[in-house]
């Protein structure tokens, strides 16, 4: 008896790359600028984190996750993992601004960057 398959064999186009990687590139450079903002001892960061109330060692871990995770996203086998801690942050961020901070309005930023990072971490599974 032979063996059947049922794939199709689709050869990724340049263009097909470049919508691929583009976003991926953008958001990763985003998210590194945002966690490396983090890492200046005075500033806007500084002051949030202290109204946040966890101290100023989350300000610098957050850093460091943001731009961790934004390294993996440029990495192809685990771009998904560093958009899901990416996701993570960004959670974490909608719910401090709706239930620490009290300011809904400031949570959609945080919102968007989730929905956009989903996605990015989704079409690197190959979901999408």
């Amino acid at each position: 008896m032979s063996d059947l398959r049922f794939t199709i064999d689709e050869e990724s186009t340049f263009m097909d790359t470049v919508g691929q990687w583009v976003p991926r590139i953008v958001l990763a450079l985003l998210f590194m600028a945002l966690g490396a903002s983090k890492f200046a001892s005075d500033g806007l960061w500084v002051r949030l984190f202290e109204q946040i109330g966890f101290g100023q060692w989350f300000r610098v871990f957050t850093g460091a996750v943001q731009v961790g995770g934004a390294l993996l996203l440029l990495v192809p086998r685990v771009a998904w993992i560093g958009a899901a801690i990416l996701s993570c942050t960004m959670v974490g961020a909608i719910l401090t601004q709706v239930f620490i901070l009290h300011v809904v309005l400031l949570a959609i930023s945080p919102a968007l960057l989730l929905v956009i990072t989903a996605v990015i971490g989704a079409q690197t599974r190959g979901w999408m």
